[in-house]
């Protein structure tokens, strides 16, 4: 777990290191910021039509095959990058086509990674090191943004994308040498006692995927609760900037720092989401208001400093309740479906990021910074509260049946018991 940890913190600085550097480069070449927001809709695409094809893929085949071959390819896909911009041969339609590359070979490789750092740990530790996986995810960011000026500026651009060839490289080599934990969730293929149940093969189509995720009210209530939060809160990228720089009357560098401390919420609570045993979409949806509220708060802020006082714990909590409902997605399917439940989550997934963006936008138009900030707020917690409400409304309370001094139940009661 350790080798994988250092390996994923390599990836994901070469992977923002990347990301960060194409955003630059598409401004390069066309001038446009409908073009760089096209670029990155172009890389994101796939995830919304391939992913129950991708997460089918990981339940056939083995998890460790999968993620060292999607990690190679998708290093083959950073190196032809690299060497097309040092060659000045890049144009936006040969950009495009690599990002949609990318795109469908992360389909297979996200669940892939995933499910193959929850089998080197014993089952009960999984929610551990979903946080540690969090946290290296959020150490990764801040490395590789940082890196990616750096780079830019003493090797030049094509550096970068090599770079981050490299890193995928260096996880595709690690691979090889990882072992499963005793106690761990099988890594792949159909389930023997599903087999035995129908006396043929399991179901490993995509079809039982979906079937399995629309019947488990827990999951599709955690994607109430993540959608409606990505939606209206989280995007703070686009809220905070325009409440920092608008109302409250501060600059690039007072973003920065409120970006700052974001980075550094995310960290924390990725840590204390580390620490959990038994998360559940309770939890989830209880952390997820608390964000919301917080939120509500810093839309009401009168200064920046308020609202860097608002800002660490509404990043902390809601990083705990990301990494608790990761851990129930990847923990409450059977192992032989984990791979197609995260697909179908993947999907979903992707039309919060592509459609949250521009409904915020709208309401932001409509109603300013402040006002989408505290309308956000007042939705998320609303709408949690209220399935909260139906969902207590509709479990009945356990009834203590009176029994008789031998300890059988009373004649009624005992019928009303068989029933």
């Amino acid at each position: 777990m350790r080798w994988w940890s250092v390996a994923n913190f390599v990836s994901n600085a070469g992977t923002w290191m990347q990301l960060t550097v194409q955003n630059l480069l598409v401004l390069q070449i066309t001038g446009s910021a409908a073009a760089t927001g096209l670029s990155m809709s172009v890389q994101a695409g796939p995830a919304l039509f391939m992913s129950l094809l991708g997460g089918a893929a990981v339940d056939r085949w083995s998890r460790k095959l999968t993620a060292a071959v999607s990690q190679t390819l998708l290093g083959a896909v950073a190196f032809v990058t690299a060497v097309l911009v040092a060659l000045d041969r890049l144009d936006m339609t040969s950009l495009l086509v690599l990002a949609a590359v990318t795109g469908i070979i992360a389909t297979v490789d996200g669940p892939a990674c995933a499910l193959l750092g929850n089998d080197l740990v014993p089952a009960e530790d999984v929610p551990s090191a979903i946080g540690i996986g969090a946290m290296v995810h959020s150490a990764g960011r801040l490395v590789g943004t940082a890196l990616a000026g750096v780079t830019v500026g003493f090797l030049g651009t094509a550096a970068a994308y090599a770079a981050n060839g490299l890193s995928f490289l260096f996880v595709a080599a690690v691979v090889p040498f990882l072992r499963p934990a005793p106690g761990a969730a099988p890594t792949a293929g159909p389930d023997p006692t599903a087999a035995a149940r129908t006396g043929a093969g399991a179901d490993t189509t995509m079809r039982e995927g979906l079937r399995f995720f629309a019947r488990r009210p827990r999951l599709v209530a955690l994607a109430g609760i993540t959608g409606i939060s990505a939606v209206f809160g989280r995007n703070y990228g686009l809220t905070l900037a325009v409440l920092v720089t608008g109302p409250l009357a501060g600059g690039a560098e007072a973003f920065g720092t409120v970006s700052a401390v974001l980075a550094v919420g995310g960290i924390l609570g990725a840590f204390l989401g580390a620490r959990l045993r038994r998360p559940s979409v309770r939890l989830v949806g209880t952390l997820a208001a608390a964000g919301a509220l917080l939120q509500l708060a810093a839309g009401l802020s009168p200064s920046v400093a308020v609202l860097l006082v608002l800002v660490l714990p509404m990043a902390a909590v809601e990083s705990v309740s990301d990494t608790a409902g990761t851990a129930v997605l990847q923990t409450d399917p059977p192992p032989h479906l984990r791979g197609r439940v995260l697909g179908v989550w993947s999907s979903i997934g992707t039309v919060w990021g592509l459609g949250g963006p521009p409904a915020l936008g709208l309401l932001m138009e409509l109603a300013g910074a402040r006002g989408a900030l505290v309308t956000g707020g007042l939705l998320v917690a609303g709408a949690i509260g209220a399935g909260f409400l139906v969902r207590a409304r509709r479990t009945p309370e356990p009834v203590a049946l009176p029994t008789k001094p031998g300890g059988e139940v009373a004649g009624r009661e005992a019928l009303s018991t068989a029933a």
